[in-house]
Order: structure tokens, then C-alpha cells, then sequence
């Protein structure tokens, strides 16, 4: 349980007393195993924010954990407070005129994720009186630590809450369904880049997005293709698959009638407005509906090529799999119903 150890390069952790430093380290336990994501930070900031969270709930010493002090008990920290709270029992030297940095940046993420309570949520933000305070439902969480219990009344307590991680990460409850393969075989692509991010197309992007798709089609770039189901395509009205205007993989969903047709994209060709007219014009005799696909492994791959991507297409990040980017104006345009059901 040690997220900071004694040999940090940061200085203020390094010079604290030892039970101090086991203080800090069982803070960010604490505020782990309620969900805010910590491996990302610096030593510093993880200091800060455990800082924060103890000087809220009056902890200043091991033995104290009984004793946190919530909403209920009428305590309310200001920024300030929670300064000079640092100076007098962490060994801290920090100006009080950087207060602004406590809420911006120590209690940012506790408060976002409810752990800690804003005691006036109606006061301005730069109202000098507003304070903060620890949750009352955690506060009794809190004051168990170090029992027997505690690991299991965590997991009892966040079963059904969607924790800052979930919410960062932008999970999304998505069933997936099977995709299917016609011939049954084991993919088996060559190493490469652009073979990963088909690869990623099979199993992550199909399985999601694909509506029970039907895989007829896989190139590779050694092998030329590995899916090939010529006959297949030719009842759907597809076009030669000599045809140099071949995208990297073709799949068909019965249930909605789609075609997907799909580019993997690593160092060249999305679907561009030419590229997306060229197929369309060799699949006027198509009795099934286009959907074209741009793949790419991660956001930065995207940004890269996203001038260049027609509109009436879609986009899929590989690094980002439950979600989509629509280039096609209004069929998508509304607003998206985030209030709970």
C-alpha cells in the first residue's frame, strides 16, 4: 500500500515524518478504492490530494481514522483552511495565495466523484466562504479503515456506483454480439501495424458495432487476402475483387442489410470523399446499404488524417472502442439523454 515511497525525488513527501508518510499512503488507499484513478499523477500531486482528503476529514495522525468528521458534523474547510491545515501538521510550507490551486487541482476529482461535498453548492466559486467537507455516506467507510471488514464493506458500498475511472474511461454498457466467420477458420495475421488495427477491427469493432456481421472479406498485407467469400459478395451485388479500389474488410450485417465497408488506417487511406465515390459508383448494383468505416489504432492517428475523411462516413478509434465519431451531419444531430433512467 505504499503509492509513495521515502525515495521519491519529491522533496516535501521525502522530509515528512515516516507515520506521516503511512498516513498519505493509506489516504490514497482510501481514495482508490473509491475509484478516483491514481497512476497517472505525480508523487507531488497524489500528496496534495491525500493532503486535502485527510485535512477535509480531520486526520492528521494514524490512529485517527474513527474519527473522520463529515457534512453532518458542520465542518467545512475553505481552501485556505486547508492550507494552514498542511502547514500545522503535514510540514508544509505552501502559500496561503495559492488556494485556488487546492480546488482546481487537489479536490477536483474528489469532488467531482462526491467523495467530498461542497457545504454551500449554491455560493459562487469565488465565493470566500464556501467550504468543503467529507461525504457523509464515505465518512462512515472512512472511519472503519483498518478493520477486518473493510475491503468487503468497499465492495458492497461501490457494487452499483460509477466511479470516476468508469467515467473517465467512458465505459458504455454495450452488448456485444458474436461476429461470424463463414469458413470457421483462426485468423492468422502477418506482423504489422495495419494488420493490428484489423485485427482490432475483428474482434473489438465488429463485435460491438456490427449487428451479428457477417466477415467476407479480409486483406493482408502479405498475404494479400485471408477472408475471401467471393460467392457471397457476388450475391450482394458486390464489385471484382481484383478491383483495386478493395478496402482492407468487407462484413455484412443481415439484420440491418449493412455493408461495412471498412479501412484500417496506420500511415494512409481513410475514406475519402474520392475513395467514398469510387465504391459507390462500383456498387450501384449492391442490394444491400454502404456503411464505411475509417479505423484507427489511436486518437493521435486520427487527428492526423481527419481533414482528409468524407462526410457520411464513420470513424472508430481502437483505443476508444464503445464509441464512434459520425461524419454525417444532421442524421445524427440531437442531444444525448444522460440523465438516469
Amino acid at each position: 500500500m505504499s503509492y509513495i515511497n521515502g525515495n521519491t525525488k519529491n522533496k516535501t513527501f521525502s522530509k515528512k515524518p515516516v507515520d506521516v508518510q503511512q498516513l498519505i499512503n493509506e489516504a490514497l488507499f482510501i481514495i482508490e478504492s473509491f475509484g478516483i484513478p491514481l497512476e497517472k499523477r505525480s508523487d507531488r500531486k497524489l500528496e496534495r490530494m491525500a493532503m486535502a482528503f485527510l485535512a477535509v476529514a480531520d486526520i492528521k495522525s494514524l490512529n485517527e481514522w474513527q474519527n473522520a468528521k463529515d457534512f453532518n458534523d458542520n465542518r467545512s474547510m475553505k481552501s485556505r483552511d486547508i492550507i494552514e491545515y498542511w502547514n500545522e501538521h503535514f510540514d508544509e510550507n505552501v502559500s496561503s495565495g495559492s488556494y485556488d490551486d487546492v480546488r482546481r487541482q487537489d479536490l477536483r476529482d474528489l469532488v467531482f466523484a462526491d467523495i467530498i461535498v461542497k457545504t454551500k453548492p449554491e455560493a459562487a466559486t469565488n465565493n470566500p466562504s464556501r467550504g468543503y467537507a467529507l461525504n457523509p455516506e464515505h465518512a462512515k467507510l472512512v472511519r472503519k479503515f483498518g478493520s477486518e471488514q473493510w475491503v468487503d464493506n468497499i465492495k458492497i458500498f461501490m457494487k452499483n456506483r460509477a466511479t470516476l475511472r468508469e467515467k473517465l474511461n467512458q465505459k458504455r454498457n454495450i452488448e456485444r454480439v458474436e461476429i461470424i466467420i463463414p469458413n470457421g477458420s483462426v485468423i492468422d495475421f502477418s506482423a504489422g501495424k495495419h494488420n493490428e488495427v484489423q485485427k482490432e477491427i475483428i474482434e473489438v469493432f465488429l463485435p460491438i458495432f456490427g449487428y451479428g456481421a457477417e466477415v467476407l472479406y479480409i486483406g493482408d498485407t502479405a498475404k494479400k487476402h485471408i477472408v475471401n467469400e467471393e460467392d457471397r459478395l457476388k450475391e450482394l451485388g458486390f464489385f471484382e475483387l481484383e478491383h483495386g479500389e478493395l478496402p482492407d474488410i468487407v462484413a455484412y450485417s443481415q439484420e440491418k442489410n449493412w455493408l461495412f465497408i471498412i479501412e484500417a488506417v496506420y500511415s494512409c487511406n481513410p475514406v475519402t470523399i474520392l475513395r467514398k465515390l469510387k465504391i459507390e459508383e462500383l456498387t450501384k448494383q449492391c442490394s444491400a446499404d454502404l456503411v464505411f468505416v475509417s479505423a484507427f489504432p489511436d486518437i493521435k492517428t486520427f487527428t492526423k488524417f481527419a481533414p482528409m475523411i468524407a462526410w457520411e462516413t464513420e470513424v472508430w478509434i481502437a483505443s476508444n472502442p464503445e464509441h464512434m465519431i459520425h461524419f454525417n451531419g444532421e442524421k445524427f444531430l440531437g442531444s444525448y439523454n444522460t440523465k438516469p433512467t
